[in-house]
């Protein structure tokens, strides 16, 4: 089908093309413009929302808690917010956690990482996995399940979901599901779906190059496997979710890394969204298809979490 018809306007107007900015542009300026888009997203009520604190590698990393109900013992989802590596943060995600809480059950820690490129691979994925231990270290202390924790991540978020979970399955916590939502995981760029929506669907091949630049730097033409994930050995990992967005240039790297999880024993779930675009997860304001995107990794989390 066509590019949805919500997005028309939205498409239409030059200034929502996601592209390298200018030289000499300072990255705080462009963090702001970034994430004050990402702010838009409305945020559903939910029961409680608190801020926490966990050890990381670079000193001091800022989490938030959001639980959909009373309950104790809720099962719990660690979050990764997307943005290239480079923007976003917990405010600009708080929507989506909320929701994701919500339609698992479950509670929520989102992750406040460091960014690139003031940070670069491997420290972000560091911070990621330190706050993944903690979270297995103090769910109890916080009324949670210890044995039933998850990781989930939007675009970015999606590739340190993944890297985390490679690095816990050395190192722990366990881990019932991974959820993946557009992750991008393939530096070289060079997929089909990125020649083919390289411009004119709001992510372009250009602004996904230089967040890799970002990112990874001097290592970008030899990255490691916890980078580009399509190059991880994938054995031993647990079920996975893993959506796609139709006009996305990270579409087709998205569906390879199915296939790989797939081949590697893992069970996969997957949803390829119909006329959508990179980011739609985080539009509720523009399309319902973001919250039944949510709500279909919230689902696989769920049924991971049973008993």
């Amino acid at each position: 089908m066509p590019v949805d018809h919500c997005f028309a306007d939205f498409l239409g107007d030059p200034r929502n093309e996601v592209r390298p900015p200018p030289e000499g542009i300072a990255i705080a300026k462009v963090r702001r413009a970034a994430n004050a888009f990402m702010l838009l997203a409305p945020r559903p009520a939910i029961h409680s929302v608190d801020a926490l604190t966990a050890e990381g590698p670079g000193g001091p990393v800022s989490l938030r808690l959001y639980r959909p109900d009373a309950s104790g013992g809720l099962p719990v989802i660690v979050f990764f917010h997307g943005g290239g590596f480079v923007w976003g943060d917990l405010d600009t995600h708080d929507g989506m956690c909320r929701s994701l809480a919500i339609g698992a059950r479950a509670a929520v820690i989102a992750v406040d990482y460091r960014l690139a490129p003031e940070t670069r691979f491997p420290g972000p994925l560091e911070d990621c996995h330190a706050a993944l231990r903690w979270t297995a270290a103090e769910a109890g202390n916080l009324g949670l399940d210890p044995s039933r924790i998850a990781v989930c991540g939007d675009s970015a978020g999606g590739n340190l979901a993944l890297a985390a979970a490679l690095l816990a399955r050395e190192r722990g916590p366990a881990l019932r599901h991974v959820a993946l939502i557009y992750p991008t995981v393939d530096p070289r760029c060079a997929s089909r779906s990125q020649a083919e929506f390289a411009r004119g669907h709001m992510l372009t091949r250009d602004a996904l190059r230089w967040f890799w630049n970002c990112y990874l730097g001097d290592e970008q033409d030899a990255p490691s496997p916890l980078a580009a994930l399509l190059t991880a050995d994938l054995r031993g990992l647990p079920p996975a979710f893993v959506a796609t967005a139709e006009y996305d240039p990270l579409r087709d790297e998205g569906e390879a890394l199915a296939d790989r999880l797939e081949a590697a024993g893992s069970r996969v779930s997957r949803r390829r969204y119909a006329g959508m675009i990179h980011g739609f997860a985080g539009m509720p304001q523009f399309t319902p298809a973001a919250g039944q995107a949510v709500r279909d990794a919230a689902a696989a989390v769920q049924a991971a979490f049973a008993p």
